[in-house]
């Protein structure tokens, strides 16, 4: 690939993510399609030019396509952005397999891990669609306020620096600066393992524990996220970039992140059945964490995760979240950066 110039983009995922992403695209005079798995949305969204559930006041250029049609929506597309919650990626993308050319090319946009299989948003959609290019755009960038035009900046990840360019022009603008990578693992763990973090310190924020331990809790969650990645194949350094300090930060500290707003409920009282019963938008900390320590994370390496570990046993054991911050306070004591530099190198 050498053309970086994208003729006609297709968006899959009419979420806020998705119809945020779709927005930049066509206001950066992209040909673009929005595509919905509901047809009745997909026609709500073109009557009144607005993603009433997922963005309502926010009104979607006139130049915007929409479909739920997916052969008609991939015609003339040189470049998919797929914007599917993890757990539902799979069953969409099959919607899609017989329609798609294997040549051209996906940016992910999902954060997490599938539960079933311990695998990325990417590695998913190669086993659905095919071997090709394929990268993702990850960063601190809430879709509330990208669509509003508020400055943000992300990262185009690929293995294929042509693909990370390619889409840096598409979505590079004056509200929304693109940098680019090739460590794709890297950028999309990041982008899978600050939403446990970030579950964490909503939990925090729940027990009013205070800012103190809150900035303790973000820095040692991002170690355990370095030294994931690192164990996994990434380079740590990404995770101390955009995709993983910038998107903890935002995904911790925001009144926009669902991730956090869940672990402030469950810190204030409520079960994990009683939050997700009341939502209608995805919060992917919740299934990254289950993937994390379900049924296939035996098949890998073990890691140190104190943090993690305490989400997943007060999210699917029922452990009291306050109980869970005395373990964490209680461990035995060691010296900061003992074996993190050897770690992380």
């Amino acid at each position: 690939m050498t053309n970086h110039k994208t003729e006609r983009a297709l968006v899959i995922g009419d979420g806020s993510w998705g119809t945020a992403l779709a927005i930049i695209l066509a206001k950066n005079n992209v040909p673009t399609t929005l595509w919905s798995a509901f047809p009745e949305q997909s026609a709500d969204l073109e009557k009144h030019r607005e993603n009433r559930p997922f963005l309502p006041g926010i009104k979607l250029p006139d130049n915007l396509a929409f479909s739920a049609d997916p052969q008609a929506a991939c015609q003339s597309a040189d470049l998919i952005v797929s914007v599917v919650p993890t757990q539902f990626l799979r069953s969409v993308a099959l919607r899609f397999e017989q329609f798609l050319g294997d040549s051209v090319p996906i940016i992910s946009a999902t954060k997490g891990l599938e539960i079933e299989t311990m695998k990325s948003p990417t590695s998913i959609l190669l086993d659905v669609l095919g071997k090709r290019d394929i990268g993702v755009l990850t960063g601190p960038s809430h879709a509330e306020e990208v669509a509003l035009g508020k400055p943000a900046s992300v990262v185009a990840a690929s293995e294929s620096i042509d693909l990370a360019n390619k889409a840096q022009e598409a979505f590079n603008c004056p509200s929304l600066r693109v940098y680019t990578s090739t460590d794709r693992s890297g950028a999309e763990l990041a982008a899978a393992l600050k939403n446990v973090i970030a579950l964490a310190a909503g939990i925090s924020d729940g027990l009013e524990l205070g800012d103190n331990a809150k900035a303790a809790l973000l820095t040692r969650g991002m170690v355990e996220m370095a030294r994931y990645g690192k164990a996994h194949g990434a380079d740590s350094s990404t995770f101390f970039g955009l995709a993983g300090f910038g998107d903890l930060v935002t995904t911790a500290c925001s009144q926009h992140s669902r991730n956090r707003a869940v672990g402030e409920r469950i810190g204030r009282g409520e079960t994990l059945e009683q939050v997700l019963d009341s939502m209608k938008m995805v919060a992917e900390g919740v299934w990254t964490t289950q993937a994390l320590f379900g049924p296939q994370s035996e098949l890998l390496e073990k890691t140190n995760l104190p943090i993690a570990e305490q989400v997943y046993s007060i999210l699917f054991n029922s452990k009291d979240p306050r109980e869970a911050v005395f373990d964490l306070m209680t461990r035995a004591p060691t010296g900061e950066m003992d074996s993190l530099v050897e770690e992380l190198s």
